[in-house]
């Protein structure tokens, strides 16, 4: 089944535990060919289903999970969050992330899809939804841009367990 535009339909759902392993093959995709995550995890199933997680989704192209999106507590340390609370004074924010979509399925418009789900849950749940991006990541930075999220600033992140850091650009919903 197509749409009128030619495209075969693309659904969102919530994603379910047996949604994991198909998750951690297309983030592998992902990780090959744009180094997202940052650092690999050691147990990738495990860091989508982090403990500070309020919802999930999946994204599904022919029948196949083909993405992912997801909301968070924020963490201590969490560069989105904290630039909003100083800009705004509003505590009540949620991470946007664990965002990703197979490169074999990209051009359906997938990742506005998810995002647009995890932002409606958000606002939803009366929070304001922020987010992080590696600043080198161009396609997402247009993708957030295009969509309206409103950039916050560019800092410098702590990143994974040698110490190092790495620049990521700072986002809250419009």
């Amino acid at each position: 089944m197509t749409h009128s535009n030619g495209r075969p339909p693309v659904s969102v759902r919530p994603r379910t535990a047996h949604d994991l392993d198909a998750c951690v093959r297309a983030l592998a995709a992902v990780h090959a060919r744009d180094g997202y995550p940052v650092n690999w995890p050691e147990r990738p199933a495990a860091w989508l289903d982090e403990p500070s997680l309020l919802g999930a989704w999946v994204a599904e192209l022919d029948g196949r999970v083909v993405g992912h999106a997801a909301l968070a507590r924020p963490a201590p340390g969490d560069a989105a969050p904290a630039l909003w609370r100083a800009r705004a004074g509003d505590e009540g924010t949620v991470v946007v992330g664990r965002l990703f979509v197979d490169p074999a399925a990209r051009g359906h418009g997938i990742g506005a899809l998810l995002l647009t789900k995890a932002t409606d849950e958000a606002r939803a749940r009366g929070l304001r939804p922020v987010l992080d991006v590696v600043a080198k990541d161009v396609a997402a930075v247009a993708l957030y841009e295009r969509l309206g999220w409103e950039y916050l600033d560019t800092v410098e992140q702590p990143w994974g367990p040698d110490g190092g850091s790495v620049s990521v650009r700072c986002y809250v919903t419009p």
